[in-house]
């Protein structure tokens, strides 16, 4: 089979296929004749077949996949017209402390946010599939450790967590929270690099963990 075929194959696959695909299942198309390497190869050729179009393939942390562009989200939408779920500052602010600083546990966030972290809001990650418990520190008590999951890397569109952009720091006026007024589908890093640089900045000037935690746990728009 020349190159053509296999990545005709390889898209063939890729389009039709509901969840992201690992390089050792694309291989079982060709019945193992064609290498990891070769597959990797044909992948990045097909990646740039479609610069141009509104596909795109991408490596995620569960394997290869196709999707759509970010700029033609706004098209499809108008398929959909019903909003997704609107995830609270307090969401998107825990989700950041746990993104960045992964494993922590419940105090750990609370000792960053300055502020009683809800439980509602840990439920809603752990239900969105973005965060899990994945042991225990060995403390007094042995509270839960977090830390994100793969479904949150494939859904932030990246392969690990050293693809996270870097922390920069954030003015206390920063517009991130308005930004957060839209409904989100999936997560942009920069949203969790500002939720966590904004909510260091602020955390001088907050309440003591002490005081309970106001924000809602999410709604619908």
């Amino acid at each position: 089979m020349n190159s053509l075929d296999a990545k005709r194959v390889l898209e063939t696959a890729l389009l039709c296929a509901t969840q992201p695909l690992q390089v050792r299942e694309l291989r079982q198309l060709f019945h193992d004749a064609l290498g990891a390497d070769t597959i990797k190869t044909l992948l990045q050729d097909i990646q740039q077949d479609w610069t141009q179009r509104g596909l795109e393939l991408v490596n995620v942390a569960s394997g290869w996949r196709m999707q759509s562009r970010p700029e033609m989200r706004d098209f499809l939408d108008r398929l959909h017209p019903e909003k997704p779920p609107k995830y609270s500052r307090a969401a998107m602010e825990t989700l950041a402390i746990i993104a960045y600083r992964q494993p922590v546990t419940r105090g750990d966030m609370e000792d960053i946010r300055g502020v009683t972290v809800n439980s509602l809001v840990i439920k809603q990650l752990e239900d969105r599939g973005w965060v899990e418990v994945i042991g225990h520190r060995e403390t007094v008590g042995r509270p839960m450790l977090y830390a994100t999951t793969r479904q949150f890397l494939d859904d932030l569109g990246v392969a690990s967590l050293d693809q996270l952009p870097p922390l920069e720091t954030q003015s206390a006026g920063d517009s991130f929270f308005e930004q957060l007024a839209a409904p989100v589908d999936e997560v942009d890093p920069s949203q969790l690099t500002m939720a966590l640089d904004t909510e260091a900045h602020e955390a001088t000037h907050d309440t003591p963990a002490a005081e309970p935690e106001h924000d809602e746990p999410g709604g619908t728009a």
